[in-house]
């Protein structure tokens, strides 16, 4: 089995069925982690398995077919994006409260951490 590469043009020169990739987009900019996990998504489109590691949970409700949340080893849930991803299996999970809110424009699941005030910025007056 071949090492699955973390670059877009590593990815698209691969000729295999499967495609296993941890943290692909953990270094590359905002464009780069797009196009690297778009690359992933057209691969799945085509019959390919893509089995795909990551801790961005946003990438992975954005991209993902299926999620699986693992805490201790074991899995803690699986399915779609929208039933895995919720706030409270993910604040028992990762030990910190997050807020799970539906992107304004395609309702895809975003992830937010919650925070202390004092670490926060405040919006200006209006």
């Amino acid at each position: 089995m071949r090492s699955a590469p973390a670059t877009p043009a590593g990815v698209s020169a691969q000729d295999t069925g499967l495609l296993l990739s941890e943290e692909p987009a953990a270094a590359p900019d905002i464009r780069h982690q797009e196009l690297v996990l778009s690359i992933a998504r057209t691969l799945a489109s085509r019959g390919g398995a893509v089995i795909v590691v990551l801790h961005d949970l946003g990438l992975a409700a954005a991209y993902a077919h299926r999620v699986a949340v693992l805490s201790g080893g074991q899995i803690a849930a699986q399915g779609t994006p929208d039933d895995v991803l919720s706030a409270s299996l993910l604040s028992a999970v990762y030990q910190h409260e997050v807020e799970v809110l539906p992107h304004p424009r395609t309702g895809v699941p975003l992830v937010v951490p919650l925070r202390s005030p004092g670490c926060t910025r405040k919006r200006p007056q209006e």
